[in-house]
Formats: C-alpha cells, sequence, structure tokens
C-alpha cells in the first residue's frame, strides 16, 4: 500500500476522532440498538433501522481512519528544511500578479485540505504549480475559470 503523506497535525485530528468513534459514537450506537430493541417488533422499527445504519457509517468510518493512519506518513513541516523551496508542509505567501491580492496556503495531505483556513490538498491544480518553486518564482495555475499566475513572496515551514 502507498504512504498518505500528512501533516503532523492531521495525523493528530484523524486520532481524536478514532479515539471519539470508539469511545464515545460506537457506545452511544449500540445503546440506541439495545433500546430499540426492546420495543418489540423489528420489522416495523424506524429507530432500530437508523440505528443499525449509523453502526454501519461509524464501523465504516472506523476502518477508513484507521487504515489512513497505518498508511500515514507523518511529516512535521517544523522540521523540513527544503531550502526554500516549496515542498509537502510548507506555508506559501503568494501574490496574485493580476489584482497583486496577497494570499497564503499551507500545502497539506487530502483529509486535512480546507480552503477557507488556507489549506490546500497537495494535488490540488494549485499546490502542484507550487511544488518545487522558491521566493521569486511565478507559479501559473490551470483554474477552471482561466489561467491564474502567482509570484511566490515566501516559502516558511511551520
Amino acid at each position: 500500500m502507498a504512504t498518505i503523506p500528512i501533516t503532523k497535525r492531521g495525523a493528530e485530528k484523524l486520532k481524536e476522532e478514532l479515539q471519539r468513534l470508539k469511545t464515545v459514537d460506537r457506545p452511544g450506537v449500540i445503546a440506541a440498538i439495545a433500546e430499540a430493541r426492546s420495543h418489540g417488533d423489528l420489522s416495523e422499527n424506524a429507530e432500530y433501522d437508523a440505528a443499525k445504519d449509523r453502526q454501519g457509517f461509524i464501523e465504516g468510518r472506523i476502518q477508513e481512519v484507521e487504515s489512513k493512519l497505518s498508511a500515514a506518513q507523518i511529516i512535521d513541516p517544523s522540521q523540513v528544511d527544503a531550502g526554500g523551496k516549496v515542498v509537502f508542509g510548507a506555508t506559501v505567501d503568494l501574490a496574485d500578479e493580476d489584482s497583486g491580492e496577497p494570499v497564503t496556503y499551507q500545502i497539506v495531505g487530502e483529509d486535512e485540505a480546507d480552503l477557507k483556513q488556507g489549506l490546500i490538498n497537495v494535488s490540488s491544480p494549485i499546490a502542484r504549480a507550487l511544488i518545487g518553486k522558491e521566493e521569486g518564482d511565478t507559479a501559473v495555475v490551470q483554474a477552471p475559470g482561466g489561467e491564474r499566475r502567482y509570484e511566490v513572496v515566501g516559502v516558511r515551514y511551520l
């Protein structure tokens, strides 16, 4: 199985989710199933069906998170020394060449990506355009709305 890059912060979030699923959600749904069973006839018991569906979702998510953690290559961006190049985990300060508008992104794994927080997936078009660039370089991104050009203003490893 191929390794999945993930930041230290992302791995911690997945571990917290796994802990919650196993210690809170799983026991809660087991209790809900027991409660629904006590109501008698299971063939027409919507609460039982809903609880069983929820249990299936929780068990599936537990397997998914465990699989991702077992295949994870945890990268601590603060320990990266890429000589000023944009790499996985780097925080990149950019300036849109058309508008001059500054933007900051951190390149993270698929499960951590959240554009509103400035966290972009390593396989996204903008991240692929940025990888390997240095301060002063121009990244050309093929966006759905057309070509966008960004100047790399700074690269940090936080």
